[in-house]
């Protein structure tokens, strides 16, 4: 019986599904003796041993000398072959992969990574646009003649992909680059900020040691991910430890947000955008597109499995015998509500460990915020700027059990509602 895997070509981190299990491999390439490893042991090496690193091969998939030269390998291609027969044997060696690919690989590197794939134990069943499959999952949000965005992160530049319902189905429009804006150039500005925190309070600065530097690098994610919950967080190097504030890193971002506030703007103003989950971990972001849907990590393998017979049915018709990539793919447009979620009633407001109990005529927040009842839903009145979750708040939105409250005037403030049961 064949066996078909679906494998995401984002080289921020490729991503194997085969069977019930899933393999992650960031796209660095590192040269080890004569050796080359791959994915997060390789990128846990940048840092320390930069010139044995090449993390540009999947973006600048050719042929060309590879320069500077890593090892044995002549050019990307050959670090993109050995790339492939490491996904491949660590991921339960499938017999035949789906190919989830960037609309920015051009046709001659389609074309190049074919013939690449055809010197490897394994077979190409089909190529798909990326940003087409993720955006079927999230085909109810594109109102009905309208448009939708994908922002998508790479690691040295990010992509914006315009798509539109067209008959029935979502079909990829345009694929603009927005370089400047990959990955590697965002953690570049958030480590010097963190940096400029740590010499701030500490006299340490984590980047003058490459071990330092690297263990900074390593914590990033975590540090990000407590952000987005938390206006500040601590982060510990070699011993040392600087308080991160949220808003002193937003200007990271900032070439990202206007690059796709611009494109956008231009294209169709009116796009619902949906955003890679890395992107999530961006300081910024939701005030920026608060329209936006950050994409779940499921969406990609559970547009594939509903696209699986429709992908592997149209594999043929391609230019001299190659496979078609496919830009469009049809989709159901359910317009259902999603099913109701029971949330408790909000009955206390937390603000520094201690509940106070909210009354229906107003509950005193702070710098003039007041929670009180309107049409037996709580709702907030006041004139400073909250956010609710981290976005702008908005009059038309209740607030309920679970909500975080915060305002401009004072970063370091939170409250929450909850709910406080029993006797």
């Amino acid at each position: 019986m064949t066996t078909t895997a679906l494998l995401d070509l984002n080289d921020t981190n490729l991503q194997l599904w085969h069977e019930d299990a899933v393999l992650q491999s960031p796209g660095y390439a590192l040269l080890d003796g004569r050796q080359y490893t791959f994915g997060d042991t390789a990128r846990s090496a940048a840092r320390m041993r930069p010139r044995d690193i090449n993390t540009r091969y999947w973006w600048q998939l050719n042929t060309e000398k590879l320069q500077p030269a890593l090892g044995h390998a002549r050019h990307t291609a050959d670090l993109v072959h050995a790339h492939l027969l490491d996904i491949h044997a660590r991921g339960g060696a499938p017999d035949e992969l789906i190919l989830a690919v960037p609309g920015s690989m051009a046709r001659d590197q389609l074309a190049l990574l074919l013939g690449i794939i055809g010197q490897c134990p394994f077979n190409a069943a089909a190529l798909v646009n990326r940003s087409v499959l993720l955006a079927s999952a999230h085909a109810a949000d594109i109102p009905a003649s309208g448009n939708m965005a994908h922002l998508e992160i790479q690691l040295h530049q990010a992509v914006i992909s315009l798509l539109a319902q067209s008959d029935g189905q979502i079909v990829l429009q345009q694929t603009i680059p927005l370089p400047g804006c990959g990955l590697l150039q965002l953690q570049e500005r958030l480590i010097a900020l963190v940096a400029t925190g740590f010499v701030r309070q500490t006299r340490f600065d984590p980047r003058r040691n490459a071990d330092s530097e690297q263990q900074l690098y390593d914590a990033l994610p975590n540090m990000l991910q407590s952000l987005i919950n938390n206006p500040e967080t601590n982060v510990e190097v070699m011993g040392y430890r600087a308080r991160i504030n949220r808003a002193e890193l937003r200007g990271a971002s900032d070439l990202l947000f206007s690059s796709v506030t611009d494109t956008l703007g231009i294209a169709h103003p009116k796009n619902q955008i949906i955003i890679d989950p890395i992107a999530g971990l961006l300081p910024g972001l939701v005030e920026y597109f608060p329209q936006a849907t950050l994409i779940e990590d499921e969406s990609l393998p559970g547009a594939f499995q509903r696209h699986r017979n429709f992908l592997l049915e149209n594999t043929s018709g391609g230019e001299d015998g190659t496979l078609p990539f496919i830009t469009a793919l049809p989709c159901k447009f359910s317009r259902t509500p999603p099913a109701k979620v029971d949330v408790p009633t909000a009955t206390h407001l937390l603000i520094d460990g201690v509940a106070r109990a909210l009354l229906p005529g107003g509950t005193a927040v702070k710098h003039g915020l007041e929670l009180f009842t309107q049409d037996d839903k709580w709702t907030l009145r006041g004139s400073v700027n909250a956010s609710v979750n981290g976005a702008n708040y908005s009059s038309q939105r209740p607030l309920v059990c679970g909500d975080r409250i915060s305002c401009a005037e004072d970063e370091i403030f939170c409250a929450q509602l909850i709910a406080v049961c029993g006797p």
